[in-house]
């Protein structure tokens, strides 16, 4: 329940009259390092664009479907670009190879992925799909009898060298009935490590097993049963053990944890980075062993691990981007591509080694920085605790200025730096005079698992001392003014956000993005209840108690902050009943309240109006009750 970072305030559409910011999706780097794919879009939709990796120079432009989005960008050992191109209008995605179709699919479609020869190229395909793939997108109205049909991920496989597949022909390898969330050809190609459940896909990644795949007859064989949420699963170049990245974590997507191994063949997993004080966040596999990319503490973090890892990271206060993955290799795992930002400074493609990647693209440069940014550490119950504080450009240093805390989704995740475009909400209150405050408490990435695993059984109670904790420090070095305070927030942070307003009066005004408000209710009505035991640690059935200890519901008296709740009509992950019922209860106890739930719109807010619509309302609530 992470809604995807922080909330919709960083990035929205940028509006026709400002400069566009340049785009660099689904970036790809060519086998051996000398070229780069990217979707690039500006103001309008995007298209395939190949550039060098040494000097960023556009090498060629594709744009083969006028009316399709590009996605899934990925190289073949031969330097062959692949890619999916959907044509929402006829509900297909195609797999294209250079010039040549693969197949297509009449649904949806992601991942590409040669085997190791190039022979042929696998691909996760939802034929039929009734929603997007992912518990964050916008559900099927429950209506008929419900839970007798969910979409299915299924593993194809495709002969490059033959006749393109017609979507009435495909057929999946992997077996229905089973949800595949991630893959990788194993070196011999002869199958594939995959995470995998059975029946519905939204709600069972959470217990997901670490499988393998045969290529030719689609058979699985489990090969470990991980005790945490399992990402990124990739065979060693050898063939004979599998890693993975372990860890705890609250939505599929929102990667962090450890680094783990097991054998191929099976056995026990074990932990090659256990009490390491930095969050691994990807993991990929080339010739020259494992590549991670990590979160420790306001540094992003490329390196090689385990055997190759003779070099030197790369480390920025910053956030990377790649693909499926935060950075995409060479074959030789000698150079890497990937895209840079931080909240001042706008998307960039970096490559080059490893260690000392550079910047290739300018098509940004010029855009204006909007705020200024400094990482702020703290100390909280003997935990060291860090965020960032936003504040607008050209602020006056003596000047007391309201400040509104954002409070990221998941609990498993992290504020990393992602540039304040124009047009966003977080541009907005800049504007407006706010300065903003993204704290990372216990429970987020970036200080290890320990730290990320501190908030269990535990939520409302150390994450809210360790982001009042850092009000306090923010306090200290920059003129906030505490009688001025907002706080806000979406999906945990929603929760936070209504949770405060039982705990504190020291904000004055809140907005609660698809919160819970009751987690007893939301066990029962929720979509993806199997997120909640690993933190729970038990069912609602059998430990009610701990369940009812955080629910703001039951400390409505207590509460008194006005409070503007938003949420999704179609929220799978939180459904509108927990914000309903938390308006119902201000409402009745006359707090200012106002509440907006939007129509078709999932764990989060996507749609341009529906999007408009609420970065107005944010604003014009703060300004209500934080403006002098």
């Amino acid at each position: 329940m992470r809604f995807l970072l922080p909330l919709v305030l960083l990035s929205l559409a940028t509006p026709a009259l400002a400069a566009p910011v340049r785009q660099y999706d689904a970036l790809a780097l060519s086998p051996d390092g000398t070229r780069v794919a990217a979707v690039e879009r500006g103001d309008g939709r995007g298209v395939i664009t190949v550039r060098s990796a040494k000097d960023g120079k556009v090498l060629a432009t594709l744009d083969p479907c006028r009316t399709c989005s590009y996605s899934g960008l990925t190289f073949a050992p031969d330097g062959s670009l692949a890619w999916l191109a959907r044509d929402r209008a006829a509900g297909t995605v195609t797999l294209a190879v250079g010039k040549r179709t693969i197949a297509t699919v009449a649904g949806i479609a992601q991942t590409p992925r040669f085997s190791p020869d190039g022979k042929r190229i696998a691909l996760l395909v939802t034929i039929g799909a009734a929603k997007e793939a992912g518990a964050n997108q916008a559900g099927v109205r429950q209506v008929g009898e419900i839970g007798e049909h969910n979409d299915e991920q299924r593993l194809a496989v495709f002969d490059i060298g033959r006749a393109p597949v017609a979507a009435a022909s495909l057929r999946p390898l992997s077996p229905a009935g089973r949800y595949v969330y991630e893959y990788d050809w194993t070196p011999d190609g002869k199958g594939f490590v995959a995470t995998t459940a059975p029946g519905n896909g939204d709600a069972n990644w959470w217990v997901a097993t670490l499988d393998a795949i045969d290529a030719q007859t689609g058979a699985v064989r489990t090969i470990a049963k991980p005790a945490t949420q399992a990402n990124f699963p990739r065979v060693s170049p050898d063939g004979r053990t599998v890693a993975y990245i372990g860890g705890l974590m609250s939505d599929f997507g929102s990667v962090g944890g450890d680094v783990w191994e097991v054998p191929f063949e099976g056995g026990t997993p074990v932990n090659r980075t256990a009490h390491a004080d930095i969050t691994t966040t990807s993991l990929a596999v080339t010739r020259g062993g494992f590549m991670v990319t990590g979160l420790a503490g306001d540094h992003a973090a490329i390196a090689p691990f385990g055997a190759a890892a003779a070099g030197p990271p790369f480390m920025a206060a910053a956030s990377f981007s790649a693909g499926d993955a935060r950075a995409a290799y060479s074959a030789d795992g000698r150079t890497v591509a990937t895209v840079v930002q931080d909240y001042a400074k706008a998307p960039a493609i970096y490559a080059g080694p490893v260690a000392a990647p550079v910047q290739i693209t300018h098509d940004n440069d010029a855009v204006p920085a909007l705020a200024t940014a400094r990482s702020i550490e703290w100390k909280s119950d003997g935990f060291d605790v860090q965020g960032w504080l936003l504040a607008p450009v050209g602020a006056d240093p003596k000047k007391k200025a309201p400040m509104i805390t954002i409070v990221h989704g998941g609990p498993a995740a992290a504020h990393v730096p992602g540039y304040v475009a124009p047009g966003s909400s977080s541009a907005d209150l800049l504007a407006a005079g706010y300065y903003i405050f993204l704290p990372n408490p216990r429970g987020s990435y970036g200080q290890g698992e320990a730290f990320t695993a501190a908030n269990r059984r535990d939520f409302g109670g150390g994450d809210l001392r360790d982001i009042l904790a850092g009000i306090d420090a923010v306090e200290k070095v920059a003129p906030i003014d505490d009688a001025r305070l907002g706080l806000t927030g979406a999906s945990y942070g929603g929760f936070m956000a209504m949770w405060a307003n039982t705990q504190t009066q020291r904000f004055k005004a809140i907005v609660a993005g698809a919160g819970i408000s009751n987690w007893i209710s939301y066990y029962g009505t929720n979509g993806i209840d199997q997120w909640m035991l690993p933190y729970f640690g038990k069912t609602l059935y059998d430990d009610e108690a701990a369940y009812r200890a955080p629910s703001a519901i039951y400390f409505m008296k207590q509460a008194r902050t006005p409070t503007f709740i938003w949420v999704g009509e179609r929220d799978i992950e939180v459904p509108p009943t927990q914000s309903i019922e938390y308006w119902h209860a201000l409402k009745d106890l006359g707090v200012p309240a106002s509440l907006v739930i939007y129509p078709d719109e999932g764990h989060g807010v996507r749609g341009q109006g529906n999007a408009e619509d609420l970065r107005a309302r944010t604003v014009a609530w703060f300004d209500r009750y934080l403006k002098p």
